[in-house]
C-alpha cells in the first residue's frame, strides 16, 4: 500500500494534508518584496503566532482570525506560492519529488526538522519586537 503523503496531493484528505506539514515553520516568516523586480528575501522575522521552538502555529485552527494575511495552502494554490520553502513538503509533492529524509512522515521523528538544521528553531525573532523588517533580512535560502 502506498504511504499517503506519496500520494497526489488532490487525493489526501484533511488529516493527511494537515499531516504532510514538517514543522519547519519557515512559511510563518515574513518576506520582504523588491517592488521594481518582485524578487523576494527572507527575513528572520517570525509570525506573532509561531511557536519558534516547536515550528508550529500556535493558534492554528483561529489564526485568521489574528492574521488576516496567513494564507490557507491547499492542492489547488501549492504551485502559485513562490515564497514556500523549496523543502516545504506541499510544495515537493506538487512537482512529484520525495519527502526529505529528516521529514518527520520519513524519520519517524518530530525533532528530526530541527536537527538538520531546516526549521525556524534558534535563529529567529517575533515580530512583536522586531521592528522594521528590512534590518532583519537574511542569507538563509527558504
Amino acid at each position: 500500500m502506498t504511504p499517503f503523503w506519496e500520494l497526489p496531493l488532490a487525493r489526501l484528505d484533511r488529516a493527511q494534508w494537515e499531516a504532510l506539514c514538517d514543522g519547519c515553520g519557515k512559511c510563518c516568516l515574513h518576506k520582504i518584496e523588491d517592488a521594481d523586480t518582485g524578487d523576494l528575501y527572507a527575513t528572520n522575522v517570525a509570525c506573532r503566532l509561531l511557536d519558534r521552538d516547536q515550528g508550529r502555529c500556535s493558534d492554528y485552527r483561529h489564526r485568521h482570525a489574528y492574521v488576516a494575511e496567513c494564507v490557507r495552502l491547499n492542492a489547488g494554490n501549492v504551485d502559485d506560492i513562490a515564497w514556500l520553502p523549496m523543502t516545504c513538503a506541499y510544495r515537493l509533492r506538487a512537482a512529484g519529488e520525495p519527502l526529505p529524509k529528516w521529514h518527520y512522515l520519513i524519520s519517524g521523528s518530530r525533532e528530526s526538522v530541527h536537527e538538520a538544521g531546516e526549521s525556524t528553531r534558534g535563529w529567529t525573532i517575533s515580530e512583536d519586537i522586531a521592528g522594521e523588517l528590512e534590518h532583519h533580512m537574511v542569507d538563509r535560502i527558504l
